[in-house]
C-alpha cells in the first residue's frame, strides 16, 4: 500500500508539473481581491454610464485625466520622464501617454481600445410623418441583432452643427422625465407571417423607424405634415435647429436604460457598450496610475472598430502613428524605429461561453465569465481570415508577464472554427510592423442592447494593461 500511495504522489507531481490548472478562476482569488475589484466596478459603471458615444467617451476621459495630472500635447515640444499627455484627434478619438525613462527610443507600450458600439444612427434626412405619426429613418452601425432594439426606450445623442458652425450637443432619453423614444414591433395576433422568416429577413434595416411624435402643431392653418412641424418645432426651440441641419448631424439611438449589477451575488454588470468600453476603462485607468515607465506607454482610444476601423478616427487612420512619429523625433531617431520596436495590447473583448447555447462553443478553447482577462491568439473567420494571429514568442511574453503579476487570465476563440468569426484592430497594429495580441474581457450577449460582464474579469484586465506599462 505504501509503495502504491508513493506511485500516486508521484503521479499528482508530474500532472502538477506538465499539465495546465483545471481550477484558474474566482475561486482561487482571495476575498480582498474580489473587493478590490467591485470597487475598481464602481468606476467603471459610471464611465459606461457617461460615456455611450465616441464624443462623450472622449470628454469624460479627458475629464478624468486632467485629474490625473495629463496636459494636452504639443507637437515638438521636450518631454520628460513622467510627464503625462492627451491627444484628441476630431473629438471622436484619444491617446494618453506617460512619458518613459527611455521615452520612445526603444520603442512604446500601446495599449489600443476602441469607443464605438453597435447602434442606430439616423439617415441624413431622417424625419417623416405618415399615418399622423412623426418617425426618424436609421441606418443601423455595426453587427447587431435588429429584432433586439424594437419596443425598447431608446436615448437620442450627438452633436449637430448648425449652418453658422455653431455646435450642439444633445442627449434627450437618459433621465426618467425626459421622454424617450421607440421603434415598434408586430404583435404576435399578426406575426404570423414575419415569424415564419429568418431573424435576418423578418426584420429588415429600412423596419427600423423610430417614432417620435404624434401630436400635430396647434395652428388652424390647414397645412399638411402638422405632426412633423410640431416635432420640429420643440427641436428648434430646444436646440435652435431646423431640418437642413440634420444633413450635417451625427446623431444616434441608443437604450436609455442604466448600467446594473447582475445576480444576487452582484457578480456581473449588465449594460450597454461593454463591447469595447469594459476594455477601454482598464485600459484608460491603467496609464492614469502609470507612473514613471521604462518606456512611453500610451493609451488609444479609437472609433469606428464596428465598421471595418476606416475613417481618419479609426484604427486605419494614421493618427497614432503620426503621434508616435512626432515623440520619436523629438527623441532623435525615426518614427519607423519606435513604431517597429513598440509592443501592442489590443484591448478587445471576447464572447464567454454561455451554458444555454453550447452547441456553437468550443468548450476547451472558450473563454469563461470569471476565469480572468482572455487572451485571444487569432480572432477573423474561418480559416484564420482577417486577423494578425500572434507569434508564439509574443504569446509567451505576454504569459509569463501575467503569471508574474499573479493575473488571472485564460485563452480562447470566438466560437467553434466555422460557426462565424469576428475581427479586432489587432491586425491593423500587426501591419505597423509590431507585435500585438487581444487581450480583454469575455461578454455574455455580445452586440445586444444589454451585455453582461464579470467584475473580477473588469479588474483583472486593468491589472493586466497596467502590469504590461510598467513591466
Amino acid at each position: 500500500m505504501a509503495n502504491q500511495k508513493d506511485e500516486k504522489s508521484k503521479t499528482a507531481k508530474l500532472k502538477d508539473e506538465i499539465l495546465m490548472k483545471k481550477d484558474r478562476g474566482i475561486k482561487t482569488i482571495s476575498q480582498e481581491e474580489i473587493q478590490k475589484a467591485d470597487e475598481f466596478c464602481k468606476g467603471y459603471v459610471k464611465f459606461l454610464d457617461k460615456s455611450p458615444m465616441e464624443r462623450e467617451a472622449v470628454r469624460y476621459s479627458v475629464e478624468l485625466a486632467k485629474k490625473a495630472g495629463f496636459v494636452e500635447f504639443q507637437q515638438d515640444k521636450k518631454y520628460n520622464a513622467g510627464d503625462k499627455i492627451y491627444y484628441i484627434n476630431r473629438d471622436k478619438a484619444l491617446a494618453l501617454a506617460v512619458i518613459g525613462k527611455n521615452g520612445v527610443k526603444n520603442g512604446a507600450k500601446l495599449a489600443i481600445a476602441h469607443i464605438d458600439s453597435p447602434r442606430i444612427d439616423l439617415k441624413q434626412n431622417p424625419l417623416y410623418e405618415q399615418n399622423n405619426l412623426a418617425l426618424f429613418k436609421t441606418h443601423y452601425y455595426g453587427g447587431l441583432k435588429k429584432y433586439q432594439w424594437t419596443a425598447i426606450p431608446l436615448t437620442l445623442h450627438g452633436t449637430v452643427v448648425k449652418l453658422d458652425g455653431t455646435k450642439v450637443d444633445i442627449c434627450l432619453g437618459d433621465n426618467e422625465a425626459e421622454p424617450c423614444f421607440c421603434i415598434t414591433d408586430l404583435l404576435p395576433h399578426l406575426a404570423q407571417e414575419q415569424s415564419q422568416k429568418p431573424m435576418s429577413k423578418a426584420f429588415t434595416g429600412e423596419d427600423l423607424n423610430v417614432l417620435v411624435g404624434s401630436r400635430p402643431y396647434d395652428t388652424e392653418d390647414e397645412e399638411s405634415e402638422l405632426v412633423k412641424l410640431n416635432v420640429m418645432s420643440i427641436l428648434n426651440e430646444k436646440y435652435g435647429i431646423t431640418e437642413g441641419d440634420f444633413i450635417s448631424a451625427e446623431l444616434c439611438l441608443i437604450p436609455s436604460f442604466k448600467t446594473r449589477d447582475i445576480g444576487f451575488d452582484r457578480s456581473m454588470i449588465g449594460g450597454y457598450g461593454h463591447d469595447d468600453k469594459v476594455c477601454s476603462y482598464p485600459a484608460l485607468m491603467a496609464a492614469l496610475d502609470a507612473e514613471i515607465p521604462e518606456k512611453t506607454c500610451i493609451t488609444y482610444l479609437t472609433d469606428k472598430e464596428e465598421i471595418g476601423s476606416d475613417g481618419n478616427t479609426g484604427m486605419q487612420s494614421d493618427f497614432l502613428r503620426y503621434f508616435i512619429n512626432d515623440l520619436a523625433k523629438v527623441d532623435g531617431i525615426e518614427g519607423y524605429r519606435a513604431i517597429s520596436q513598440s509592443k501592442c495590447l489590443s484591448a478587445d473583448v471576447n464572447a464567454a461561453f454561455d451554458p444555454t447555447y453550447p452547441s456553437v462553443y468550443e468548450a476547451n478553447n472558450s473563454s469563461y465569465l470569471n476565469n480572468g482577462v482572455i487572451i485571444s491568439k487569432y480572432t477573423g473567420h474561418g480559416g484564420k481570415y482577417d486577423t494578425s494571429d500572434a507569434s508564439a514568442e509574443y504569446m509567451g511574453e505576454i504569459r509569463t508577464l501575467l503569471e508574474k503579476n499573479n493575473v488571472l487570465w485564460q485563452t480562447g476563440e470566438l466560437g467553434k472554427v466555422d460557426q462565424g468569426g469576428g475581427g479586432t484592430i489587432a491586425k491593423y497594429v500587426a501591419n505597423m510592423n509590431v507585435d500585438v495580441v487581444d487581450l480583454g474581457v469575455p461578454v455574455l450577449s455580445m452586440h445586444a442592447p444589454f451585455e453582461i460582464v464579470s467584475k473580477l474579469d473588469v479588474y483583472m484586465a486593468y491589472r493586466a494593461f497596467y502590469a504590461f506599462f510598467m513591466d
